[in-house]
């Protein structure tokens, strides 16, 4: 049986339209590390509320099948709306992912490149505690891509982690003639490298 990964998000795991290359989520990297097939119903913008509200909960849900993973990765969003029940939500998520017999799988969020000095400054406040909570109170696998991510932020460096991210001077890209100084957003190579970092962990927990 072959099975499928299912992906549940915001910005930073969603396929990108072409307008916005290179800015890239993970999850359109995602294919080419696990060796299967990959549904990316991610989404720009989307909360856990928003996810459900525009049905793009219920169609992964749809596409589930027993024995596939589903990867569930918010915080950008949601730490911007903070009346949200952002721990409801994802336990909802879990238990309903559960219920279609596939495997759920929580993510912390991606770190934004934000640094002071050489260390990265934390953004996401309490979010990424949450879902390390949820996890191991509902026995749910954990990639913990806040740490994954810092590590890899300040191996790089305040300059070399520009690399991973949408950040060209002006004329540096057809797309972006005036520049861009994005430090949420990846680029194909951050992208790609995050998606690594998935894939590996997902060969453990599978």
């Amino acid at each position: 049986m072959t099975r499928t990964v299912l992906l549940a998000g915001d910005s930073t795991v969603a396929s990108c339209p072409a307008s916005e290359a290179p800015m890239s989520g993970w999850g359109a990297q995602l294919g080419g590390h696990v060796g299967g097939p990959v549904r990316n119903f991610a989404k720009g913008g989307a909360t856990t509320a928003g996810h459900r509200a525009e049905g793009l909960w219920a169609a992964l849900l749809l596409e589930a099948a027993p024995g596939d993973l589903v990867v569930i990765q918010f915080g950008h969003n949601d730490q911007k709306e903070p009346e949200l029940p952002y721990r409801d939500n994802l336990r909802a998520f879990v238990e309903e992912a559960r219920g279609a017999g596939a495997l759920p799988v929580l993510c912390t969020p991606v770190q934004r490149r934000r640094f002071v000095g050489d260390r990265l400054a934390p953004t996401h406040g309490d979010y990424p505690d949450r879902v390390r909570a949820l996890a191991a109170e509902q026995g749910v696998p954990l990639i913990d891509l806040t740490a994954a991510t810092t590590e890899l932020y300040e191996r790089l460096g305040p300059e070399g982690s520009k690399a991973l991210f949408t950040h060209f001077p002006p004329g540096g890209h057809p797309l972006h003639p005036d520049g861009v100084a994005d430090d949420t957003h990846f680029c194909f190579r951050g992208a790609d490298e995050v998606a690594a970092i998935v894939a590996e962990r997902l060969k453990e927990i599978a």
